[in-house]
């Protein structure tokens, strides 16, 4: 597969990375009250010990898998949150998604050895992957209370040079170019979608080519590939400040079997799809029954934002939603009145489309029925 059987990593051993599990151990440890000195204290280990988890210089990940289950145990004993183990546990699987491409560079890693390829990521997944390059706090952690001084600046999240970015991000556009092949598919979707977070021209350049080749091809019914590729590329450029695109793509999935496949999409991404999943091919399934929707809704109208690069596809899976579940406006009045007002906000601004406008009319029309 125009290299796929290649397994190069690059300099591995000098370029791994814990920046992000070091930042949440950080985090973990201020919530507990307890200096670096202290908790090495607490943990029987050297203060350089500590500084190097911490700082990402000796990764989480590199650790015996036993000793990383008992600090991940150890923490909330000592006054961390209790969710501080699963976590870090997410954490070091994102520092291994930085760590291989920030590794390989512009090197193709073959899907059998990536962590790109492994599963179906959630949200809070690739929140912990883009903090360094977007700088959000994410949402998980807004319970984590620093109990402890700072001495002096310090980073406000976790941070990689411009060189490790770099070369992350050349990493994936490599991923996307060559992973042409059907056992590439998840790792060049998930590549794909990452890419929308550089701002290179010429990265933007290569996400319009994209669009071109995967946004215009029709997407034949249960053709889940084809749908998420150009999914993908439209909600990477629409990240980049290019919506346009996302409104092309809703318009051609409105009324198709499309967006069933989009709802379990979203409903894996925020969790409410209990299981794992290892690849696309449960996008399919047209029996959503096994989610409730209200997770998600709640999710959605708090980001029908007139603001987000994302509106188009936001108000899109709420309609489909409400229609697939119309019960779900005879739920917790809370949701109800949070959409109503929602929807006024975008009744007042001028970003939606026609389509856009119909949806909003559509969503009315459902609460005037709801409230029946």
């Amino acid at each position: 597969m125009g290299g796929a059987s290649a397994t190069s990593t690059g300099n591995a051993g000098s370029r791994s990375t814990g920046v992000v599990s070091g930042y949440v151990l950080k985090l973990a440890r201020e919530s507990a009250g307890l200096t670096q000195e202290r908790l090495a204290e607490r943990l029987a280990v050297d203060g350089s010990t500590v500084q190097g988890w911490e700082s990402g210089r000796r990764p989480l990940s590199a650790m015996n898998a036993g000793d990383l289950v008992r600090l991940c145990a150890r923490l909330p004993r000592l006054g961390a949150p209790p969710s501080t183990g699963r976590h870090l546990h997410a954490a070091v699987e994102a520092d291994l998604v930085l760590s291989t491409g920030v590794a390989a560079g512009g090197s193709w890693v073959t899907p059998d050895l990536h962590p790109l390829a492994a599963s179906v990521h959630r949200k809070t997944l690739t929140n912990l992957i883009t903090w360094p390059f977007t700088g959000h706090l994410p949402p998980e952690f807004t319970g984590f209370t620093r109990k402890v001084p700072r001495r002096g600046p310090v980073a406000s999240g976790p941070t990689m040079s411009a060189e490790e970015r770099t070369r992350f991000f050349d990493h994936l556009m490599a991923v996307a170019e060559r992973g042409v092949h059907p056992d590439a598919a998840l790792l060049r979707r998930q590549a794909v979608y990452l890419l929308g977070f550089d701002q290179r021209d010429r990265v933007v350049r290569w996400l319009r080519g994209e669009w071109a080749s995967a946004g215009r091809r029709s997407i034949a019914n249960g053709d889940v590939t084809g749908l998420l590729e150009a999914r993908s590329a439209s909600v990477a450029l629409a990240s980049t400040g290019d919506s346009t695109h996302l409104h092309d793509f809703v318009s051609r999935t409105t009324g198709t079997r499309a967006e069933v496949a989009n709802l379990n999409y979203w409903a894996h991404w925020i969790g409410e799809l209990p299981d794992d999943q290892a690849d696309d091919g449960f996008m399919a399934t047209a029996d959503t029954r096994a989610w409730s929707g209200m997770r998600l809704l709640h999710h959605l109208v708090g980001r029908l934002d007139p603001s987000s690069p994302h509106l188009p596809l936001n108000l899109h899976t709420v309609h489909s939603l409400v229609a697939s579940r119309p019960t779900l406006l005879s739920g917790p009045s809370a949701v109800r009145d949070a959409l109503i007002g929602a929807l006024e906000m975008l009744s007042c601004s001028d970003v939606l489309s026609r389509e856009g406008r119909d949806q909003v009319a559509g969503l009315h029309y459902a609460l005037r029925l709801a409230n029946r």
